[in-house]
Formats: C-alpha cells, sequence, structure tokens
C-alpha cells in the first residue's frame, strides 16, 4: 500500500507536491477506510482529488504512472530519452530534474524509494527498507560523462561483488535499477519484492485513453475476474442484467487478417488468436423483464453501462488481488448515486487495496457521513507562475470549518480554494457595437 507520493518538476507540477495515505488521529470510519499493516501504521485505503480544469489533479495520477512505466520498461539502448515534460512556465526548471519519492509499504516491509532524472539519465536513486529499523538497500549515482551507473548496496543486504558488477553493467544510464534488475539474471530478493510490487500491485490509471471495456472482457477470459462476481456487482448496480455471453467470431477478412497478424498485441484491440486464425470477441448482454430475456450487444448499451462494466471488472481485480487503481474523471457517464454505489462497494470489501480518484463530482461532498477528512484533496494553479499546488481537507482546523460545517457548501463557495476563477459571461465581440448596458443573466 502506498503511504506517501511526492513529485516535482512534473509538466504542471513545479514544486514539491505530496499525496499522503497516512491517516490523521480521526477515528472515524475507522474500519472503513484505515488498514494497520503495522503497529503506529495507519494507511488510508482511498484518497479523492478535487480541483478546477488544468490544476493538475490528472498530472498527479500521470507522475505515479510515470514512476511505474521507468520501472517495468526499462530502455534496451542508451540513446533513448525519457519521455516527460519538466515544469516549462519558468526559464530554470526545464534544465531542472525532476523527482519521484515513493513510500510504500509491502510483504511486512516499509521502503522509501526516491528518484531524480533528468530527460535523458537517471542521476541518482535510493531505496531504503524497515522491518524493524530502516536501513540503505543501494544507493546508485550516474557519471554522466561517462554515462556509467554506480551501485552501493547497504550493509544489511547479502550481495556478492560479482552480482553488483553484473548489476551494473546492465543498468543503463537511462535505467532504474530496479529495470536493470529486470534485465538481469541474477537473485537479490529484497529488490524482487519492490518490483513485483511494482508490477503486481500498481495498476495503470483509468483514462480516457484506456480501453476499459476490452482489459475487463480479457479479465473475464483468464478466469482472474468471474463473471458470477460481475454480473453480482452489476446487478447490484440496478443495471438489470441476468447474464453476460462472449461469442467468438472469426475474421475472414483479408486486409484485416494481414494488419491483425502484424501487431505484436491483437488481444489489446478486443482479437483473440487461435493457431492462425483471429476471432472478434462479442460481448452480450442478456436482460431480464417482465415478457421474457432480451440480448443486446455491448456498443447497443448505454454509454453508463459501458463505463461500469469497465470499472467493475478493475474493482473486482483490486478487491481480489489487493491492487492500487487509480481513476481519472471517475464521474465519467455515472449518476452520482452509482458513483456513491461505487465508492461503498470498494470500502466495504477492501482488506488491503488503495483507490486514488480524480473527481468533479463535489456533492459527494455533501456525504458526511461515509467520508473522512483525510481522504479529500484539493488541487489549485498558484497565481504567480500557474503551477500545482495540493493541499489536504484535513489541513484546515477548526478556525476555518468547524465539525459540523458543510463540506460543499464551503467548497462551492471557494472557501478552501480549488475552484475556478470565473469571469462575466458577456463576451464583447469585435463586430457588434458599443452598448452602454451589459446584458446580466438574472440571479447569476
Amino acid at each position: 500500500m502506498i503511504i506517501n507520493f511526492s513529485v516535482s518538476n512534473f509538466r504542471s507540477i513545479k514544486d514539491k507536491i505530496i499525496l499522503s495515505f497516512e491517516a490523521t488521529s480521526d477515528k472515524n470510519l475507522e474500519e472503513y477506510y484505515v488498514v494497520e499493516p503495522r503497529a503506529g501504521l495507519r494507511i488510508l485505503k482511498m484518497a479523492i482529488i478535487y480541483g478546477p480544469n488544468a490544476s493538475g489533479k490528472t498530472n498527479v495520477l500521470r507522475a505515479l504512472d510515470f514512476l511505474r512505466k521507468i520501472v517495468l520498461e526499462p530502455f534496451a539502448s542508451k540513446d533513448k530519452t525519457f519521455n516527460f515534460l519538466p515544469f516549462k512556465f519558468d526559464s530554470v526548471t526545464p534544465k531542472q530534474p525532476t523527482e519521484f519519492e515513493l513510500e510504500f509499504f509491502y510483504r511486512k516491509t516499509r521502503y522509501w524509494y526516491k528518484v531524480k532524472l533528468s530527460p535523458v539519465a537517471v542521476l541518482e536513486e535510493e531505496l531504503f527498507f524497515s522491518r524493524t529499523k530502516r536501513s540503505l538497500l543501494y544507493a546508485r549515482t550516474t557519471d554522466m560523462a561517462k554515462q556509467l551507473t554506480s551501485i552501493k548496496f547497504g550493509s544489511k543486504v547479502k550481495v556478492s561483488k560479482s552480482t553488483v558488477e553484473i548489476l551494473q553493467g546492465n543498468t543503463l544510464w537511462n535505467n532504474t535499477v530496479l529495470g536493470g534488475f529486470m534485465k538481469t539474471n541474477i537473485q537479490i530478493p529484497e529488490i524482487k519484492d519492490v518490483v513485483d510490487w511494482f508490477r503486481e500491485k500498481l495498476l495503470q490509471p483509468v483514462s480516457g485513453l484506456l480501453p476499459l471495456e476490452l482489459i475487463t472482457s480479457n479479465l473475464l477470459e483468464e478466469n482472474i475476474v468471474s463473471k458470477e462476481n460481475l454480473i453480482k456487482l452489476l446487478r447490484q448496480a440496478d443495471f438489470a442484467i441476468e447474464n453476460i455471453e462472449i461469442k467468438k467470431e472469426e475474421i475472414e477478412d483479408e486486409t484485416l487478417l494481414g494488419m491483425l497478424k502484424k501487431m505484436e498485441h491483437a488481444r489489446a484491440a478486443g482479437v483473440e488468436k487461435q493457431d492462425n486464425s483471429f476471432f472478434f470477441l462479442k460481448k452480450i448482454f442478456q436482460h431480464k423483464i417482465k415478457s421474457g430475456i432480451y440480448n443486446l450487444e455491448f456498443e447497443e448499451e448505454s454509454n453508463g453501462t459501458q463505463r461500469f462494466f469497465g470499472l467493475a471488472g478493475l474493482l473486482l481485480k483490486t478487491l481480489k488481488d489487493g491492487n492500487i487503481l487509480p481513476i481519472d474523471e471517475l464521474e465519467a457517464s455515472l449518476h452520482p448515486d452509482l458513483i456513491r454505489h461505487f465508492l461503498l462497494t470498494f470500502l466495504v470489501n477492501s482488506k488491503n487495496s488503495q483507490l486514488i480518484a480524480t473527481t468533479h463530482h463535489r456533492e459527494l461532498l455533501l456525504e458526511r457521513e461515509i467520508l473522512r477528512r483525510d481522504v479529500v484533496w484539493f488541487t489549485e494553479r498558484k497565481p504567480n507562475d500557474q503551477s500545482t499546488e495540493m493541499f489536504s481537507l484535513s489541513n484546515f482546523d477548526t478556525s476555518v470549518i468547524r465539525k459540523q460545517s458543510s463540506i460543499y457548501n464551503f467548497y462551492k463557495a471557494g472557501r478552501f480554494g480549488a475552484v475556478p476563477n470565473l469571469k462575466s459571461y458577456y463576451l464583447k465581440l469585435g463586430h457588434e457595437e458599443q452598448t452602454e448596458k451589459i446584458p446580466v443573466f438574472p440571479q447569476a
């Protein structure tokens, strides 16, 4: 589980921001929100991020995913460069390094991971771990002139000199040590556990670019998620779906077949390969009403049904495997009651999984009986340079907001910030004649 994540000089994020999952002393809804994997360490299951458009909410998720990718997808050659943008509204930051820090708990161990990089190389990298006492796992530096990596292991890690030399040789200047380890035939259990966490626990963020429906279809096909549980979840969300049938239709179009044969991952396009044949995976949803059972293909379902079907598969996987699931714009195509139902389903059934969601659905802040303050975060643009600032609702003391105050009303009124700074509705267009009276919308 993530304890803290911070990033600086990444896209709209200039100065260091921190997203923390450390629970405050508040005991409200403790049994639903807080996991205590070790005495004194109380970790929240959820974080919800609010803020106006272009305030950096999505960039927080992008930064976490970027860190995941540079660990799991190491470059094979020295000439590859990192595909990210530093903060650009400044003359200095484009030349400065980008930094990530991630603190997490996995397999009875607490880890602190830090990476500093430029567009061409990992400059510095540190990994500490603690089962009883914090100790260095390794520290890495890069000789930029020679483009060579140097790795020093801590005294608590038993690793031979030859193993270190092999790992250094495979950790290119634009690889993390974790990425270099993935390319190397060596055994270092402490590093393997960290790589396993990135690979098995941290999921790719759900966004408009992620093919949700195909992911859930694959989870069903591979029996990672059971169809019975998926249908149960859909029914309890009032989708009146009796059954889901996946049909295979063989593709015979020669042009399409030629394209598919060149693809490495045809399944990502909703296609399955068997021997030299390709099949479309068609999903048929069976709806039971009083007059009988009727079928709809997936494409005939509403946007909300399609969206929830995709989210449902990932939710079930997250609950089963203890994943961290980031979701951008949770409210997309979903009714407010369904958003509430989704979050409560997660909270009631999760054991050691986490959900990070960005949203504009401020009515959720009315749900004081189901929401802890320390899970609510805000992003806004700093007025001087438009960079992202991030802060928690729990930062506001009782002099700002009392226990019985309406969080929703305070946020809507701009008392927390993190809302659009909107100007007049009136547009004086160039072709219009000058008028003395500016129209005002009633009660606006």
